[in-house]
């Protein structure tokens, strides 16, 4: 049943797909380049389907391209599973890499049966992570917006003491009714809770959906 097997390693950027294809019982891979687009995607998967004697398997690293490539592969009728880059056997003394020779590697891995697949998420799994993040993002960056006022003003000599926590809509009423002699101390706190203010306001829009 292996001898039956196309096994196709693709080494993956945005912009271009190496990929390296291994028929069955050949020991050299046929490679090519192509772009990493849904058109040229689709062209792969007739291509490959076209020079296989039977079942097409492909695989790829999991990266920062994502899901997207194995969804069209296995929309386009070609298998495609995704594989866990820590867990690659790697060769003692192993230190160049290329494009080429990822995807060749990949793909000889991919025949021997050496490879651990993840398991991709579904699109409504990763619209879901994805949201969890942009809202770790959008805390974080508000975190810093604030932290960065808070310097500025510590090195003019202003330190809030009207109560335990900042941010209170006391704390907001001392910010802005703050008055430096110079203009560009002025532009700086302003341009400061302008930023604030929308990074608030995205991560409200965040925590609603």
């Amino acid at each position: 049943m292996g001898n039956a097997i196309t096994d196709v390693g693709l080494d993956t950027s945005k912009a271009t797909i190496q990929v390296a294809m291994l028929l069955p019982g050949t020991p050299q891979p046929v490679e090519w380049q192509t772009a990493n687009e849904p058109a040229a995607v689709r062209r792969l998967a007739r291509k490959l389907r076209r020079a296989a004697p039977g079942e097409v398997r492909c695989c790829y690293e999991a990266g920062p391209c994502g899901y997207g490539l194995q969804r069209q592969l296995e929309a386009a009728g070609v298998t495609c599973v995704v594989v866990a880059p820590a867990l690659i056997p790697v060769k003692p003394g192993e230190r160049i890499k290329t494009d080429r020779r990822d995807a060749q590697k990949l793909a000889e891995l991919l025949r021997a049966r050496l490879l651990t697949p993840v398991r991709p998420p579904t699109e409504a799994e990763e619209a879901v992570r994805d949201l969890c993040r942009c809202r770790e993002d959008a805390q974080e960056d508000l975190l810093r917006a604030r932290h960065r006022l808070g310097k500025f003003l510590l090195r003019r000599g202003l330190v809030w003491r009207g109560g335990k926590k900042a941010w209170t809509q006391l704390h907001r009423q001392w910010v802005r009714s703050l008055r430096f002699e110079q203009p560009a101390d002025q532009a700086v706190v302003a341009s400061y809770l302008l930023a604030i203010e929308q990074l608030e306001e995205r991560w409200r829009t965040l925590e609603s959906s």
